[in-house]
């Protein structure tokens, strides 16, 4: 077995790379994991150029990336939510297996699963649901491509102004939104997954889940 684990983050180690490492590490199967960020990859044109053979026509490493999902016996991916949606670089690698779907559906009866890093705590009423609007898209399409999806976790995040260093003044900080205006980087903390037991425990769960799925499952 043979799983791709895919981390829209552009932070180097950052805590959704951590958490996507770990769900792989946790499967003990052979893995592979790809950070976005070090490959180009243009958006879908919805030109159905890829209609006949499966391939995209985009002359980018869209294309090998592409390759390597439809390889795979499970995929993993990582994103987070800048605005709470899900961030454009996942968005777009998803978009860009659509190639894979023309009659044969290349994708389909692959356990997949998600992993969705954001800031906004799920228990704030007053913020947009964005951790499960980042779920529900990565579950979408593993849906519509008949994946197998097994499960996704959350993890707490932390918005961009913890490193501006204007956290305390701005009155655009993101920190001041979520929290009330009386938070500070110092009252708030950093969320750091190595330091939540719980969590390291779900995502262990979530890489036996997948393996689980897919010596139980697959044909």
């Amino acid at each position: 077995m043979k799983i791709l684990g895919i981390s829209g983050s552009p932070i180097k180690d950052s805590n959704t790379d951590r958490a996507l490492q770990r769900v792989l590490d946790a499967t003990g199967q052979r893995s592979q994991f790809i950070k976005l960020s070090d490959y180009t990859i243009e958006h879908c044109n919805a030109c159905l150029g890829c209609i006949e053979t499966n391939q995209c026509v985009l002359n980018d490493e869209g294309v090998m990336l592409a390759e390597m999902a439809y390889k795979a016996d499970a995929l993993v991916v990582a994103g987070f939510t800048p605005y709470s949606s899900l961030d454009s670089r996942t968005k777009t690698f998803l978009e860009r297996l659509y190639p894979l779907r023309h009659r044969h559906g290349l994708m389909a009866q692959k356990p997949g699963a998600a992993i969705i890093t954001s800031a906004i705590p799920q228990d704030n009423a007053n913020m947009p649901p964005a951790s499960q609007n980042g779920l529900d898209a990565i579950k979408h399409y593993m849906m519509e491509e008949g994946m197998n999806y097994i499960g996704g976790v959350t993890i707490p995040g932390n918005v961009p102004c913890v490193r501006c260093g204007d956290a305390g003044q701005c009155q655009m900080s993101g920190i001041k939104m979520i929290h009330g205006q009386d938070a500070t980087v110092a009252n708030v903390g950093i969320n750091n997954i190595d330091e939540n037991p719980e969590l390291l425990a779900k995502l262990d769960t979530l890489g036996e889940d997948l393996v689980k799925a897919y010596f139980t499952e697959m044909p």
